[in-house]
């Protein structure tokens, strides 16, 4: 489920135009310690749909850029088991941020990004570890936003010159095939579930489960608490996918603060407006009312 946002329409006399001074805001500069921003395309888009994307992501905002493709090829190399000829349309800019800054992701098309929410890419790109950058997701049209994590991988060995692990950035594409299943097929809410799996992997980074029973008490600990009640095959689902985080070549000590950031992230973005009753009254009351106004115009 997608979270609903009323937007209030204001009606107001037009103001006369006024002249303002040229703005003197200082051009951009470029980072000449951690690089250019990298945007990755999807390979399959059309010159339409790209330039499309390049709208979208800014891209004539920044002093430099560099720009790659992301292609089935790609997918092979970063996913066990993938297809080469799958279609590659999502696309993403990234952009080096200092050290311990943590990650911020945007979508910026979020109509077109069907199944995958920023919290949901924070959680998997953490897994594959990813830290310290901005990441901007875009789509020209409706896709589910899975080909954008590929990319992601990409732009970010070309940004940074590491090589990821590819055992991580396999489990963290499970990661989000899971993610989307429980908000898509099991009906969990995407900002519930973006919650359950950083709170489950905040308590194995914080336990260090020696078993895969210590997994299992902690999965359903986590759906206890956030009162989520799941198929035994989804929460299969879950317990294979936390179990083989556990087992993951990771420094839990220092994930377990980043996995705070997102914590706070989601609390800040859903938590008070998903728990303010009079929020949701005063919607209801607003399209009401805006009902009844336009009723009146008729009689």
């Amino acid at each position: 489920m997608k979270i609903l946002t009323a937007t209030m329409l204001v009606f107001g006399v037009m103001a006369p135009a006024t002249s303002f001074a040229a703005d003197n805001t200082p051009p951009k500069a470029i980072d000449e310690k951690l690089g250019v921003p990298i945007v990755v395309y999807g390979a399959n888009l059309s010159e339409a749909e790209k330039e499309s994307v390049k709208k979208s992501l800014k891209v004539n905002e920044d002093p430099e850029i560099e720009e790659i493709t992301v292609s089935g090829q790609d997918l092979v190399k970063y996913i066990k088991d993938s297809n080469s000829s799958s279609r590659m349309y999502s696309s993403a800019k990234i952009t080096r941020k200092n050290k311990g800054e943590g990650l911020v992701i945007e979508i910026v098309t979020p109509s077109n990004i069907t199944q995958v929410t920023s919290e949901m890419y924070a959680n998997a790109m953490l897994t594959a570890g990813i830290e310290d950058a901005t990441v901007q997701v875009a789509a020209p049209k409706a896709v589910t936003g899975h080909s954008a994590l590929v990319g992601i991988y990409k732009a970010y060995e070309e940004t940074t010159g590491e090589k990821l692990d590819m055992d991580r950035t396999d489990v963290a594409n499970e990661e989000l095939s899971v993610a989307t299943t429980l908000a898509q097929s099991a009906g969990v809410d995407d900002a519930k579930v973006a919650e359950l799996l950083t709170e489950i992997k905040k308590q194995i980074a914080e336990s260090k489960p020696a078993t895969r029973e210590d997994v299992e008490k902690i999965v359903q600990e986590q759906l206890n608490k956030l009162e989520i009640n799941l198929s035994d095959q989804d929460r299969q689902l879950l317990v294979d996918l936390m179990d083989k985080i556990s087992k993951l070549d990771i420094d839990f000590s220092k994930w377990s603060e980043q996995l705070d950031d997102i914590s706070n992230t989601i609390k800040e973005k859903f938590g008070a407006l998903m728990e303010d009753e009079g929020f949701w009254a005063s919607v209801k009351n607003f399209f009401a009312n805006l009902k009844d106004t336009i009723s009146s115009w008729f009689n």
